[in-house]
């Protein structure tokens, strides 16, 4: 069920994160474990998967996990003012946090077009090989 916690080798499976990994980010605070079994084994909860989905997200675009964490600590803020579970943000904190998220996303934008570009050069190889291949393969 999906509202079942679960344990670590399902969160696992689900991220394609290994446990080694999810143990890092615990570890660094990027993610906490929202619950305990009762024999003291951590459970995580959807919430908690969607986090470190984010975190693996970021990662191949070169994110620092310093820069992950400010991210999700900037949507973590302004999530819990908009669900009332924070104290109000001040106009300054606000635009810092939104500032930080539009930061980010611009980042993630500039990022992803290089990875294309350099997709890109890479399939371009890809087909000089395989036109060297066939062109070298064919009979005098």
């Amino acid at each position: 069920m999906a509202g079942e916690p679960m344990q670590l080798a399902e969160v696992a499976a689900r991220t394609e994160l290994s446990l080694r990994t999810i143990r890092q980010y615990e570890d660094c605070g990027l993610v906490v474990p929202s619950a305990a079994s009762p024999g003291g084994f951590p459970l995580y909860t959807e919430a908690d998967v969607s986090r470190l989905m984010v975190v693996r997200r970021m990662k191949p675009l070169g994110f620092t996990l310093d820069e992950t964490r400010e991210l999700l600590t900037a949507v973590d803020r302004l999530a819990a003012e908009r669900a009332g579970t924070d104290t109000e943000l001040d106009a300054d904190e606000r635009a810092a946090l939104l500032a930080r998220v539009r930061d980010c996303e611009e980042a993630a934008a500039e990022r992803v077009t290089e990875l294309r570009a350099q997709l890109a050069r890479a399939e371009e190889f890809a087909d000089s090989l395989r036109h060297t291949r066939l062109t070298s393969a064919a009979p005098a």
